[in-house]
């Protein structure tokens, strides 16, 4: 596994995890990548320095990091399987109605949908959190 310290065009910081150097070129280009801040995916690698396994931190599952993509995976299928199974799909709506919770004009819940960029751009910039769910597990292959 390739940890890439990440960064948006709003300027969040954050890592993504690869399985090989060309997965993250691959992901971006298939429009995968997102920022968990604002859900920006003008992402770009940041300039880190390099991380230096010895014998110890290869113990996961014989490869380095074999077993450390698929417990990642396996992770994230249960994020968005708990999201899908426990909050209000509101669809096309959900900039709407994440401003209406906000504002205390909706009854504050747990909710998922779609949103433009531009849509999640401008519920950041108004201080409310939002995050991109995790792709689903055909969207990663």
């Amino acid at each position: 596994m390739i940890r890439y310290a990440l960064i948006c065009e709003l300027g969040h910081d954050f890592e993504g995890w690869f399985g090989a150097s060309a997965d993250f070129d691959d992901q971006a280009t298939k429009g995968l990548l997102a920022c968990p801040v604002c859900a920006s995916q003008a992402v770009r690698k940041q300039i880190m320095a390099p991380a230096l396994a010895g014998t110890k931190a290869r113990g996961l599952g014989g490869a380095p990091g074999g077993g450390t993509r698929a417990m990642m995976m396996d992770v994230m299928s249960k994020v968005r399987r708990h999201v899908e199974d426990n909050f209000d799909y509101v669809g096309d709506r959900f900039a709407v109605e994440a401003r209406s919770i906000h504002e205390g004009a909706a009854e504050e819940r747990g909710i998922y949908g779609e949103a433009s960029q531009a849509e999640v751009k401008a519920l950041v910039t108004d201080g409310i959190q939002v995050s991109p769910l995790p792709p689903k597990k055909s969207q990663l292959n």
